[in-house]
Parts: C-alpha cells; structure tokens; sequence
C-alpha cells in the first residue's frame, strides 16, 4: 500500500487533536504513516510521537513556520516530506497548503473528505447538498474535516528526527548537542563521524578529526570520498563494501546517503547529518538534520562541544 503523510495541525504553537484524528484517516488510506511537523521550536513535535498508528514522526524546523506564508511553507514542507498521499485537515489555512502541495508535486488534491472507504472518497458538493465520490489511485494530497473520524490514540512512542532548515547553524547545532548528549553515554567512545565528497578535498577531514578528537570518536568516510581521493585510506570506508557499524552517535558530514553507505550505519542508534543539499536521501534516514555547509557546521559544533565538556 500507499505511505501517507500526515501535516500535523497545529492550534495555539501545540498539535491538536486533529492531527490524531488525521492519523486515523491517513492509516485508511495506507501504511507507514508519517506525521511532518511544520515548526520553530522542534520540542512541539514530541507530542506527536506519541500518537498511535504512527511510524515516523519529522520536525520540519523553520523560522518559516514563525507565521504563515503559502509559498515558503509549501517549499519547506515538500523539502522534507516523503513521496505519498498526503494528508491534511480542512482548515482555511490547510487547504490552501495541501493545494499548494499538490501543485507543486504535480498530484491531484482532494478537499473537504468526509469519509474513506477503501480507495473511495466521499466529498460535499454544491454547499453540502450533494456528495460527490472520488476513487484515489496513486499519490494525491486530502484534506480532511475535522470531527469525522475518532482520534487515533496517544499510547505510541515513535522517535522524533528534527530536519533544520532554519540556516541558524549555531541554534541548530546547539540544540542537535543536547539532545544527543539526553540519549547517549559519551563515555562508551561509541561515536563515529564521516565525511564525504562534500568536503571539497582530503584535507578538510582534519575539521573531522578535530571533532573526534573532543567527542573520542573514530573518523569514517565515504565510498565516494574513498574513490575520489588516494589520501582517504579504504580502512576508513563506512558502507556496503567497506565497514558496517553501529554505534550510538554517527555523524555524516557532506555525505548523500547513498543505499551503499546506508548499508553500513543504518542500524546507528542516532544519526545526525550535516548537509548543504536539503533534498539530500541522508535527511531521510537522520534522528537530526541540519541543511548547511560543513564550513559553516563544523566550527559551531567544534565550539559548542567545548562549551559542553568544559
């Protein structure tokens, strides 16, 4: 089946009862349901890793999400949200987005659903008078009415990954520091970071082993790095036809995300990638994503860390 997106709605800076409701509908439509939180604080997105039914929450972070701009929140949301139906409610301000959404992914839009069977939509037509049916096959965009479906219920406990796209690199990586040091001992030396051809030349990995060198942690690569340059040694590859780990924090610096390099740190208890390109396959895979270049990351994190240990 189908994965489905759910637009988390958000009342008062908090998610409300109608996301869960939006759960409860996008889970009749398909599996995998993943909930993209649109906001300026990523704290906001823990509630929703508590709603059932759900197996991915993203905290697409912005200063975008501040207030509400169509256009920008259109662009940043479809930055972060992965292919499928998406789902949204039915409010003024989201159904505009969802039809910004659609048009951006070149997909049909559905408004106003108030009820789903199977592949069926049910919608009202010419002010309620009518009820029009609509077969969805294949990626579309809905919005649903509040108060039609139950709510889906708050006993789950899925993870959180915090996409920042906010290109405060300083609060990014702040917050990216505490919420790793919450979840890991740093006193098992389990840490890996790794670079990629996204580092511009050999040279720049010693940024990474100064980084290292505060954490206590290895510095890997890419195959792509180890193909490209005769100075990144083959012992330091990290993926399918190099090493597989599996540490507690691994750190990927100018790297894609290839399934190649996936192969090898996927079952990473916290990943974090660093990267320039937001549309990059790592940000899908990270607990924490910060859209930047390392010549702007690796200094802050270097400094943020010595702030951390003194």
């Amino acid at each position: 089946m189908t994965e489905t997106i759910v637009i988390a709605e958000l009342s008062k800076g908090e998610i409300s009862i109608t996301t869960n409701e939006l759960v409860s509908a996008a889970n009749l439509l398909g599996t995998n349901c993943t909930i993209v939180v649109p906001c300026a604080d990523s704290t906001i997105a823990d509630k929703a890793g508590k709603i059932s039914g759900v197996s991915k929450v993203i905290a697409a972070k912005s200063t975008v999400f501040s207030n509400y701009d169509a256009a920008a929140w259109a662009e940043a949301i479809d930055s972060v949200a992965p292919a499928g139906i998406v789902v949204t409610a039915a409010s003024a301000q989201s159904k505009d987005l969802a039809a910004r959404l659609a048009a951006r992914r070149s997909i049909s839009v559905i408004q106003d659903v108030i009820a789903i069977e199977g592949g069926n939509l049910s919608t009202p037509i010419y002010s309620g008078k009518a009820i029009q049916n609509v077969s969805v096959s294949g990626n579309s965009v809905i919005s649903v009415r509040a108060n039609v479906f139950a709510p889906a219920e708050d006993s789950g406990n899925c993870e959180v990954q915090v996409i920042d796209t906010t290109g405060n690199v300083t609060t990014a990586l702040k917050e990216m520091v505490q919420r790793a040091s919450e979840r890991l001992d740093v006193s098992e030396a389990n840490i890996i970071i790794s670079g990629g051809r996204g580092m511009g030349t050999p040279a720049n990995f010693t940024h990474l082993e100064e980084i290292a060198d505060k954490l206590g942690a290895a510095v890997g690569a890419s195959r792509a790095a180890v193909d490209t340059w005769d100075e990144i040694p083959h012992s330091m590859q990290v993926g399918q036809t190099g090493k597989t780990v599996n540490p507690n924090l691994y750190i990927a610096v100018g790297i894609s995300g290839a399934i190649q390099h996936l192969a090898g740190m996927r079952s990473s208890k916290y990943i974090v990638a660093i990267n320039k390109d937001a549309d990059a396959p790592i940000f899908q895979h990270a607990d924490y994503g910060i859209v930047a270049t390392w010549e702007d990351a690796l200094p802050v994190l270097s400094s943020s860390l010595a702030n951390l240990m003194a």
